[in-house]
């Protein structure tokens, strides 16, 4: 390469994994998923992996940072292989054709949730420092300047000197980074007023400008640390090893990361479940705090699913793993709380516009001002008479009411602390626009089964047609249903296994959207499902003279070329819908029963629970027209919900609520926000602090905004000294900052019974 020729550019990240390749023998190379977050090494020889995993956390932190550009096609560092395929990295040493097969792979955990919560502790303590240190030195100047008059100035001003420095040194960091992309921000903003106040001799204001403005930042990042650190005790949660049952009935340990779909695993009393998996022998009971904050012991048996990093409390099982331990429910959780962080709500998109467009407005504002003060109304450019103020130092004044600090962190600060003070709570909201929209609903429309239900029915009886085949229809009926996610489904199944039938196998398996399921049986075609299913052909005359269901009950019809009968099952009502029902109609809320059920067992349970309207009898589109026609009227609906055949309204509400971790992915998906404990009561508490929030931000935005509508008016008609508006200016960001730290303390409502809960804050 001749002198003139220059290496193409490699990306950030390349560079990141070329430089732990190259500073570390015995590692040949590094294969990052950074979709699936698994890292592996190969190494050749012994290694220390304490020590690499160490240092691959800072690694693997700022190559996260780097994933925007990941996708992009980029050159090989020199002396290095590199490929890369659908967010598949695979960076190696050259070797020889054969030294592949002697490299050990070895895969190391991502340290994600661990890092970030560190790296938070470790900046907003930094910056906590910083302004502690801007704090001190400030005041020991202004004593020196006040209380010891004899002691030379050149002391102050290096005291001044220092507590500017320090104030300013992070701003002073993200402005040069801002300016690099040219950007401008407030960082930029807050150290040219510093500047412009030492110009004017005016150390003090410019020193106390930066203390609060640190001071500000130390908060803000006080807040992302706390939402951080709830991340992190999840993470905790989850086991890192797991024991792994061997085909010759041996165990082994294996890393958790290495688990597959398949795998038995072996759990003894007082062990964490390593992995979602379903228990394939033996019964215990589950605490599942960690992950739904509920103490209450689950039982399980044979069958029972078990959830990643809940605890064994006196059982010997063995469960085979459904999910490798990036996809349990724990995983999903960390991850629905990081995604939040960074989706923003409706009112912050007004914020958002006070960036470069706003600085430049505002620098221009400041220069036009300046030169009119100077040209026009002749007032001294840079020096005054004593009582009077020049034109510069009027400029600067305008300039430090007019930066938007306290707007730009009035919504997101409120927002972080939220998110918080709900995963704490077992709830956990999908970003801003969840928070800000559960307090605006007007309508909350609810599924039935499973939500203001238990969810955990009884078969209460079995009937053929004609009758003495009450088995048969029972095993064929749990054959098609051992196939399904439904709650009706996982009763049946029960019900079969405990009777002791064998159930047969199925083929040609198919789902009929909220009608029930479809078969090839031992017995030929089978259906099992509502009664809709039957009463279309020649039965329908039949099914005239059979009784509905008694109130309370729900049916499931089984229909064979040689069985048919059908299955009773009855359900309990959840302990808190009442109460939860109560309260809402008292906020002046409607409610709104959606079921796929028939309308004498659903009008049945709308009395008991004083559901203001029902609409029973529908399948899952039926549900989305529902909403949507509420929507076309001009209500706010949310819609709560836990199974497969609600995500599609889950989607067409205005905001949207699932039940419990253990709820359908479907409608995990497609919820802003999830109630962890699968306690209905829990619906009061999200709104709550959803109420708390808004009028937080709304404080915040008054606060913000009025300072500096009011101030900047007082600056232009010079009535208001530099250092009342560096006051006002910092003041009303510390204010909004420590407004919004005041959500992490709001309590939850103790009883939903209660005559009068706990009120909104403010």
């Amino acid at each position: 390469m001749s002198m003139t020729e220059r290496a193409p550019a490699v990306p950030a990240w390349v560079k990141l994994l070329a430089d732990f390749l190259s500073t570390h023998e015995g590692v040949e190379a590094i294969h990052v998923d950074a979709t699936a977050r698994q890292v592996r090494l190969a190494t050749l020889g012994p290694v220390d992996s304490t020590v690499l995993q160490e240092q691959l956390n800072e690694v693997l932190r700022r190559l996260e940072e780097a994933a925007p550009s990941m996708a992009k096609q980029s050159s090989s560092p020199s002396g290095l292989n590199l490929s890369q395929e659908a967010g598949l990295i695979m960076l190696a040493k050259p070797a020889c054709p054969t030294a592949p097969r002697f490299w050990k792979w070895r895969e190391f955990e991502w340290p994600e949730a661990e890092a970030m919560e560190r790296q938070s502790e470790a900046e907003w303590r930094a910056l906590a420092v910083q302004a502690g240190l801007c704090g001190a030195a400030l005041v020991a100047a202004w004593m020196l300047e006040r209380h010891w008059p004899e002691i030379p100035a050149l002391w102050a001003r290096v005291l001044f000197a220092v507590s500017l420095i320090s104030g300013g040194w992070d701003a002073a960091k993200d402005a040069w980074e801002n300016l690099r992309e040219r950007r401008l921000d407030v960082h930029f903003l807050m150290l040219a007023v510093a500047a412009g106040a030492v110009a004017v001799g005016a150390w003090q204001e410019g020193a106390l400008l930066l203390f609060l403005f640190s001071t500000s930042g130390a908060l803000e990042h006080y807040v992302l640390h706390r939402t951080h650190r709830e991340i992190h005790a999840l993470t905790q949660a989850a086991p890192k090893l797991a024991r792994v049952v061997l085909p010759d009935a041996t165990t082994e340990q294996r890393a958790v990361s290495l688990l597959r779909p398949g795998d038995i695993v072996q759990v003894r009393p007082a062990e964490l479940f390593p992995v979602d998996a379903k228990i394939t022998q033996g019964e215990t009971a589950a605490d599942e705090a960690t992950l739904t904050g509920e103490s209450v012991p689950v039982d399980k048996g044979v069958g029972a699913m078990v959830y990643g990093g809940t605890l064994n409390l006196w059982g010997l099982v063995q469960a085979k793993v459904e999910r490798p331990a990036t996809q349990s429910a724990l995983a999903r959780i960390i991850h629905l709380i990081q995604t939040a962080q960074q989706m923003r709500a409706p009112s912050q998109r007004f914020t958002d516009r006070f960036g470069t467009g706003y600085t430049l407005a505002t620098l221009g504002l400041v220069l036009c001002m300046f030169l009119i003060w100077w040209l026009v109304l002749k007032v001294p450019a840079f020096s005054a008479e004593p009582g009077a103020t020049s034109a510069f130092y009027r400029a600067m004044t305008l300039l430090v009411v007019m930066s938007p600090c306290a707007l730009v962190l009035s919504i997101p600060s409120a927002i972080l602390a939220a998110i918080a003070w709900g995963a704490r709570r077992g709830i956990l909201f999908r970003g801003g626009a969840a928070i800000e929209k559960l307090g605006e609903v007007d309508t909350v429309a609810m599924d039935k089964t499973g939500t203001l239900t238990e969810g955990n029915l009884r078969v209460t009886a079995v009937e053929s047609f004609p009758p003495g085949q009450e088995k048969e229809v029972l095993r064929l009926a749990a054959s098609l249903d051992a196939h399904s996610n439904h709650p009706i489904a996982h009763a049946i199944t029960r019900y079969a296994q405990a009777e002791g039938l064998t159930l047969g196998e199925v083929t040609g398996m198919q789902s009929l959207p909220g009608m029930g399921l479809r078969g090839i049986t031992d017995r030929g075609l089978t259906y099992a499902g509502r009664r809709e299913l039957i009463e279309q052909g020649e039965f329908s005359q039949w099914l005239k003279d059979v009784p509905d269901a008694a109130p309370g009950l729900t049916e499931v019809w089984l229909l064979n070329a040689s069985v048919m009968g059908r299955l009773l099952l009855r359900d309990e009502i959840r302990s808190g819908s009442r109460a939860v029902l109560k309260k809402l109609a008292e906020e002046g809320l409607t409610t709104l029963m959606l079921t796929g059920d028939r309308r004498a067992a659903a009008a049945q349970v709308a009395r008991d629970l004083g559901v203001t309207d029902v609409r029973a009898g529908l399948h899952p589109e039926d549900k989305v027209s529902v909403i949507q026609e509420l929507t076309r009227q001009g209500h706010r609906v949310a819609m709560v919900g836990d199974g497969v055949n609600d995500a599609p309204s889950l989607a067409a509400a205005y905001v949207s609520l699932a039940m419990g971790a253990r709820g359908s992915d479907a409608a995990l998906e497609q919820a802003d926000v999830v109630l962890m404990q699968d306690k209905i009561e829990k619906l009061l508490s999200a709104r709550h602090i959803s109420l708390c929030a808004r009028a937080i931000i709304h404080q915040n935005l008054v606060i913000s905004l009025g300072s500096v509508a009011i101030m900047a008016l007082a600056a232009l008609a010079g009535l208001v000294p530099l250092t009342l508006g560096v006051l006002t200016h910092e003041g009303s960001t510390v204010l909004v900052c420590l407004n919004s730290l005041r959500l992490l303390f709001v309590r939850e409502p103790a009883n939903v019974t209660a005559e009068r809960p706990a009120s909104p804050v403010g």
